[in-house]
C-alpha cells in the first residue's frame, strides 16, 4: 500500500513539473501526453472513475431548453444519400463540475489538487436551481452557441437574472470558443445589458471570433430569447493565449 502510494506521488510530481507534457483533455484542444507514467495513470484511472456529464437533459429543463437542445443536437450528426451517419458541423461538449476533469485521470486529480473546488457555474447541485446549461461548438465556422436555463438562485433584480450570472455565462460560451487555438485566460469583458432576463427563463448565447492577433483573440457574443425576437445582452471579449506552466506553476 505504501509503495502504491509512493509511485502515485511520485506520478503526480511529475505530472506538474513537467508540465509541458500534461494535457488537460479540454472538449476542443488537447496536447499530447509524452509520459509513460502519466498515460499509464490515465489509463488506470478513466475506466474506474468517470465524471458526470452535466450538460444534459434533465427533469428541471423547459420545453425550450430541450427544443433549442433538440435542435443543435440535429446538427451533430447527418445523414448521407446512402443512409450512413456522419458528424456534422456542430459539436455538443461535454461537461463537468471541474474543468480539471477533462484531462486524462482528472476525476482522480481532483481528489489530489484542491478536492473541494469546484467549478462557479457547476456548484449548485439541485436541478434547475441554479446554472443549467449545454454548450455546443461549430469548428469550421469558429462559433459556440451556449443555451441556458436561469434558476431561481441566480436572481439579481426581483425577479430577474443578476448580471453576473449573466457575466459567467458570457465569459463561458466566449472562452470555449477561443480556446480552439489552445490554453487562454481572459483579459477583458466588455458587456452592455439591453433588457433584463426573467428568472426560469431560457435564453441562447452566441459567439463569433472576429480576429485574432498573435496571442490575442477578439470575440463578439449576443444573448437573446430562444427564437431571436428579443436582445438581452451585447459583448465583446479579449483572450490571451498561455502556457501549460501557467496554469500548472503560475508562471
Amino acid at each position: 500500500m505504501a509503495r502504491s502510494l509512493d509511485r502515485i506521488l511520485k506520478d503526480f510530481r511529475r505530472l506538474v513539473t513537467l508540465s509541458a507534457t500534461w494535457s488537460i483533455k479540454h472538449p476542443i484542444y488537447s496536447v499530447p501526453l509524452r509520459s509513460p507514467s502519466v498515460r499509464s495513470m490515465a489509463a488506470l484511472t478513466f475506466p474506474f472513475f468517470k465524471p458526470r456529464d452535466l450538460a444534459l437533459p434533465n427533469s428541471s429543463w423547459g420545453p425550450e431548453m430541450m427544443q433549442l437542445y433538440e435542435h443543435y443536437s440535429s446538427l451533430c450528426e447527418q445523414v448521407t444519400e446512402g443512409g450512413e451517419k456522419k458528424d456534422g458541423p456542430w459539436t455538443r461538449l461535454p461537461d463537468y463540475n471541474r474543468i480539471l476533469k477533462h484531462a486524462p485521470g482528472g476525476v482522480y486529480l481532483s481528489k489530489l489538487i484542491q478536492s473541494k473546488a469546484r467549478l462557479f457555474s457547476r456548484n449548485i447541485r439541485e436541478p434547475g436551481a441554479g446554472f443549467e446549461y449545454v454548450l455546443f461548438i461549430n469548428k469550421e465556422e469558429q462559433k459556440c452557441v451556449l443555451i441556458m436555463q436561469a434558476g431561481h438562485l441566480l436572481e439579481g433584480p426581483p425577479g430577474h437574472v443578476h448580471g453576473g450570472a449573466i457575466a459567467t455565462m458570457i465569459d463561458t460560451v466566449t472562452g470555449c470558443l477561443a480556446s480552439l487555438s489552445g490554453a487562454v485566460m481572459t483579459a477583458n469583458l466588455n458587456i452592455n445589458y439591453r433588457s433584463p432576463i426573467p428568472l426560469g427563463s431560457t435564453v441562447v448565447m452566441e459567439s463569433s471570433i472576429d480576429k485574432q492577433e498573435g496571442r490575442k483573440t477578439f470575440i463578439s457574443c449576443k444573448v437573446t430569447s430562444p427564437d431571436g425576437t428579443k436582445l438581452h445582452t451585447e459583448a465583446t471579449a479579449l483572450f490571451v493565449s498561455i502556457s501549460l506552466s501557467y496554469l500548472v506553476l503560475g508562471r
